[in-house]
């Protein structure tokens, strides 16, 4: 099969061959059920390609530098894993890694690493993944913002060394636990014709070190085969399902119904009243039932006529009725959103300040967001109750999320109403998941409910990245990772790289402190409710062995090590 793309038409021909192969039922393929696992909640759309560069890439593989939204470990593996639990790293690729000096991490891989294909995977192959992201924009180029040099010492050892003006341990440490390596042997030849090839490249037969392999893939659902030849066999022991198939459904609904009657064993979805569901479970059996782990943003493109008015930006936060979206959308899971980009609960709270929260930041205020409209902005509510700047222009909005995120669409319903009693026009638009995903990345979007960086070994530093900083940011409609609403301030870089390189948590917390007032201040995006890193629930009715909080053999995540413990009942 040919391994690239040129064109959208043959990109077009792929998706409709793949519709065709996908008409059957996604649960009417006949794989043994006591050597399938379910798993639903990260693909929702068509599987057009399986590369980990490039945008919206099909479960499991993910897209590199985040994919914790995916399955790290499945079919590629990244050289370790990062517990939100204990905070610790879990060797995969790599048996440890360990500081030599201030600025230079020396890792050393595992005995015996080998690509599916037979070749071995050396250090060489670590070494090409990262230095990929120094050559190409790609989704974890930022981690060259603070790295000299990323080289192969010997077979088994690669060395990072830092840049010694601005160390970032953190986040080294957060990619070396994300970043899903990659085979040179087939990706260095693309990469040496040039970023086009390599991000057109469909990879629709993947070659990845992991113990599964992708089978089958259609418009209904990803079926990943157990590779029995897996090099870690002897080290972690195989998986125990032999397939594990993604359904792909249209909305929550459907794939919550499906976990419901066991059709679905492991889920990333978003259930509402899940305590009510027989046989289904979660990390916490009462509430919060998850971990708090992220902080869904509704993000302002700051470039758009009326939303680049700070004041308008500003009125439309105070509209926001955060504890109806706690309440409702997020079924209790989540206490109402604050003002700030810190997370105050968990590993994060030691740097969330509720005083500079109350001095800067805003709440639901719907008598406040009049008054900023009228007095501050004097704007002049026209005949249909939508406020017009004096400049003429009327505010209002579209915000877009996908389709069947169900929370999220419900959450901006209520964005929606609370901004219109306020005589702001906020319409919602929920297109299918790829469609957004695209939109998101070129700056095509008034406002978008959309993720950022979540809670990890260098949170929240991430999540100020994400939000605020422009370096190497493109104009809008080309391909950004991070900064979605374009964003610019002349302090953030430099306070950055001060808190990459703090020598105390209090240090940290002051030069946070002065991140989320900039936030604060500007409003380049709300925050709407806190979620769980990764909703997770597993139904019983087939399958046993999911870790909780009372027997967390691992964390609540959807990583490799969960598939070594269940069991088939």
């Amino acid at each position: 099969m040919k391994r690239t793309w040129r064109t959208t038409a043959f990109l077009g021909m792929v998706v409709l061959a793949v519709a065709v192969a996908g008409a059957a039922p996604a649960f009417a393929q006949g794989l043994p059920r006591n050597q399938t696992l379910y798993i639903a909640g990260f693909q929702w759309g068509p599987a057009n390609h399986f590369n980990p560069l490039a945008p919206n890439a099909a479960w499991p593989v993910g897209g590199n530098g985040n994919p914790d939204q995916q399955a790290p470990g499945y079919v590629y593996e990244s050289l370790f894993l990062y517990n939100i639990v204990d905070g610790r790293f879990e060797p995969l690729l790599a048996r440890e890694m360990k500081w030599v000096d201030a600025t230079t991490l020396r890792i050393q891989l595992q005995p015996g690493t080998r690509w599916q294909d037979g070749k071995a995977l050396t250090a060489r192959d670590v070494a090409f993944t990262f230095q990929l992201a120094e050559r190409f924009a790609l989704g974890y180029s930022s981690f060259w913002q603070y790295v000299k040099s990323v080289k192969a010492v010997d077979d088994r050892t690669v060395e990072i060394a830092l840049d010694p003006a601005k160390p970032n341990r953190p986040l080294v440490e957060q990619y070396v636990a994300t970043v899903m390596i990659l085979p040179q042997h087939i990706w260095g030849p693309l990469a040496d014709k040039g970023r086009a090839e390599l991000m057109q490249f469909t990879n629709l037969k993947p070659v990845g070190s992991g113990p599964y392999q992708v089978q089958s893939y259609s418009a209904e659902r990803i079926v990943l085969q157990r590779f029995e030849g897996y090099w870690g066999k002897s080290l972690y022991g195989m998986p125990t399902p032999k397939y594990l198939v993604h359904p792909i459904f249209k909305s929550n609904d459907a794939g919550n119904l499906a976990l419901k009657q066991g059709d679905v064993d492991w889920s990333q979805q978003f259930v509402p009243q899940v305590w009510t569901l027989h046989n289904v479970q979660t990390w916490y059996d009462k509430e919060p039932y998850y971990i708090p782990g992220s902080i869904p943003l509704m993000i302002i493109n700051v470039h758009k006529k009326g939303l680049d008015n700070v004041q308008v930006r500003r009125a439309l936060a105070y509209s926001i009725d955060y504890a109806l979206i706690a309440r409702t959308a997020m079924s209790r899971y989540s206490e109402p959103a604050k003002s700030s980009l810190i997370l105050p609960t968990g590993v994060e709270s030691q740097y969330f300040d509720e005083q500079l929260v109350e001095q800067y930041g805003w709440k639901h205020d719907p008598k406040k967001a009049v008054q900023i409209l009228e007095q501050e902005l004097k704007a002049k509510k026209g005949p249909d109750g939508i406020y017009v700047l004096p400049d003429g222009t009327r505010l209002s909005f579209t915000v877009q999320t996908p389709y069947g995120w169900t929370d999220w669409m419900a959450a901006l319903q209520v964005v929606s109403q609370s901004a219109k009693q306020v005589g702001i026009e906020v319409r919602t638009d929920f297109p299918q998941a790829p469609i957004v995903s695209t939109n998101v990345q070129n700056g095509n979007f008034d406002l978008v409910l959309w993720y950022v960086s979540q809670v990890g070994a260098a949170s929240p530093w991430t999540r100020f990245r994400d939000v605020l900083d422009d370096r190497g940011v493109p104009p809008i409609g080309q391909q950004a990772f991070q900064n979605y609403g374009r964003f610019s301030h002349p302090d953030v870089a430099g306070l950055l790289d001060r808190a990459a390189s703090a020598g105390s948590p209090e240090q940290l917390k002051e030069i946070y402190g002065q991140l989320d007032r900039i936030f604060m201040e500007n409003v380049p995006a709300i925050p709407l409710m806190y979620r769980p890193l990764l909703f997770y629930e597993f139904n019983t009715t087939h399958w046993t062995g999911f870790p909780t909080s009372q027997d967390p053999k691992a964390p609540p995540m959807f990583y490799i090590s969960v598939l070594r413990l269940v069991r088939p009942k």
